[in-house]
């Protein structure tokens, strides 16, 4: 099976990010930094999986080189992009991601972001009701 037929739990995870971020207080219609990750063992199949990041529409970042706790080495980068947290976008980059390392043999490995925390004036313009 590749990574591809993975993509509804892929979809259910992107969710679960979006609902964890909004009911810990992070900003709705923010822009976020979403770095999606990618890794490998073989570095040259990294850099081709990078290049094909690249021509997507997405920003590439180094490639860093880690060591496991087996003692084996593993290459990753992040896939870098601004979004809102929309769950149909954030589900057609991970398709877009999941095809690219399938083709290229490497691992994905998911996405994360950082807090937007609500700004404490945001409801209280004047003459702004809102009501839940």
């Amino acid at each position: 099976m590749n990574q591809f037929d993975e993509r509804e739990e892929w979809y259910a995870f992107n969710q679960e990010t979006i609902d964890a971020l909004l009911e810990d207080g992070s900003q709705a219609d923010a822009q976020y930094t979403i770095e999606h990750h990618l890794a490998s063992n073989d570095f040259d199949k990294l850099e081709k999986a990078a290049v094909d990041c690249f021509k997507a529409g997405f920003e590439v970042t180094d490639a860093e080189e880690l060591m496991l706790d087996d003692g084996g080495t593993i290459f990753c980068f992040d896939a870098v992009i601004e979004r809102e947290l929309d769950v149909e976008t954030l589900n057609a980059d991970s398709d877009a991601l999941l095809k690219i390392a399938d083709k290229q043999h490497v691992q994905y490995d998911g996405w994360g972001t950082y807090f937007m925390p609500r700004g404490e004036d945001d409801s209280d313009d004047e003459g702004e009701f809102f009501e839940e």
